[in-house]
């Protein structure tokens, strides 16, 4: 009988044990699984195509050296066509913002005329052969996806002339380097570890510039013309980024 009873108010002294000490036990949580997160600190270099449209206003300030004023308007036109070229930048990157900078060159072959409203039959044509960028960027990333603003210097190089119609004979013909500024926004997409494509669109501000288109068969001799520009241009570019790799964030 002794031993019944004792067995009894162990099994109940057990029974309150175990409640306590399974309170006690530390409860257990299942791993977390690293996101992982592209890093975009690093130089990289990249190619870029696509196309271009100008935007040109005429006007003729000087014959012969003597001041026009006001200005007579000979017209805008539009020059279009296409442009390949590459860039070259690097990254920094603080918890998801990014920032920039970047060389870009690229040949151009953007073309357009217009009908002079002053020496008609005459056409105003304007042809950018090539032209550059050298900005800066700031940018926001949601892991491999990167978007960005971009704003800095831009240069052109420009060739006007005048043609007739039908003939083709070029009258007057001035080349000009000219600087400006820019501004764009993109969208860049890192695909592979160190490979990103992406689109971009850039507005360049060339302002107004003066300039002698010297004749060589018609007149006046020499007029001098004020020529207002500016560019609008969109990029499809592909990088590939020296940096560090895909790390594992928890």
């Amino acid at each position: 009988m002794k031993t019944l009873v004792l067995a009894s108010v162990s099994l109940l002294a057990l029974g309150a044990l175990a409640p306590a000490g399974a309170a006690d036990l530390p409860l257990y949580k299942a791993p977390v699984a690293p996101v992982l997160a592209y890093d975009w600190i690093g130089a990289y270099v990249g190619i870029n195509g696509g196309g271009g449209l100008a935007h040109a206003c005429w006007s003729v300030v000087a014959v012969a050296g003597v001041p026009i004023d006001p200005a007579v308007g000979e017209g805008c036109h539009n020059a279009s066509g296409g442009t390949v070229g590459a860039q070259l930048g690097y990254r920094w990157q603080k918890a998801r913002w990014v920032l920039g900078v970047e060389a870009q060159g690229n040949w151009a072959d953007f073309k357009g005329s217009n009908v002079s409203f002053v020496l008609a039959p005459l056409n105003n044509r304007t042809t950018i052969n090539s032209f550059g960028l050298f900005t800066g960027q700031l940018g926001y990333t949601v892991n491999s996806l990167l978007f960005y603003g971009k704003a800095g210097a831009a240069v052109a190089h420009d060739r006007y002339d005048e043609f007739i119609p039908g003939v083709g004979v070029v009258s007057n013909t001035l080349s000009q380097t000219r600087w400006g500024y820019s501004a764009g926004f993109g969208v860049e997409y890192a695909f592979a570890e160190n490979w990103s494509v992406g689109g971009e669109y850039d507005h360049l501000f060339l302002g107004h510039h003066g300039g002698d288109l010297a004749s060589a068969i018609l007149v006046p001799p020499v007029r001098t013309e004020r020529i207002g520009q500016d560019i609008d241009i969109g990029l499809i570019r592909v990088n590939y980024r020296w940096g560090g790799p895909v790390v594992a964030k928890y």
